[in-house]
């Protein structure tokens, strides 16, 4: 294992953003890849930094596309497989947050740091049917966070910015979570007082149109 690792740090070096979105694939789908997507993109960030926007969106795409390959693993009946592996209480109990909070607890999930169970939220995900687009929009908004925040860091700190994260990556990733839930709390909330206002003006319309 230690070996095919070495091979794919090399050959993502080499390769540019076509190497990041690979390893961000493989991480994101079947092979685990515990922070080798963070050193690659803090390496080549701080070694070109003009293009730091292109390769953090490499990364995102890469970890997009492969959590939707789980997404439709589990979708296409998952379920046994996610038992299996991670054992049915744990199971039982990410359900539970799954159903309880939907794809907010995807995009919770995509800004923790490891050892956070997003794999086996993206297969239940799949599991419960939630729907691709709103899964997706939860991966995007939560791997952009994360990767142009590294990315970030990387141009402020250089090679230094992983040490930053991993002295004060937990703290930074509570907070930025706590930020985008309320930025989405506030976006439903505004959307619903929205289409209450609409009704509320349509049967206005109504009463008055009545003779």
């Amino acid at each position: 294992m230690g070996t095919f690792v070495a091979w794919l740090q090399t050959v993502a070096v080499t390769w540019g953003m076509p190497g990041l979105f690979i390893v961000a694939f493989l991480d994101s789908s079947f092979l685990p890849l515990p922070e080798l997507n963070d050193v690659l993109l803090v390496w080549m960030i701080t070694r070109n930094k003009p293009l730091m926007i292109l390769y953090a969106a490499s990364v995102a795409a890469g970890s997009l596309t492969g959590c939707l390959v789980l997404y439709y693993i589990g979708r296409r009946g998952g379920e046994r497989l996610v038992k299996g592996r991670f054992g049915a209480e744990r199971v039982e109990r990410a359900t539970a947050t799954l159903q309880r909070y939907g794809t907010v607890a995807v995009l919770m999930l995509c800004l923790l740091p490891p050892p956070a169970p997003f794999k086996l939220f993206v297969l239940l995900a799949g599991v419960g049917g939630i729907s691709v687009g709103r899964f997706s929009l939860a991966i995007v908004i939560g791997r952009v966070f994360r990767f142009f925040g590294l990315g970030l860091l990387a141009i402020r700190y250089g090679d230094g910015a992983l040490a930053f994260v991993d002295a004060h990556g937990r703290q930074v990733s509570l907070v930025v979570t706590a930020a985008v839930l309320v930025a989405v709390a506030a976006y439903v909330l505004w959307t619903r007082a929205q289409r209450e206002g609409k009704v509320d003006v349509d049967k206005l319309d109504k009463l008055e149109g009545t003779p």
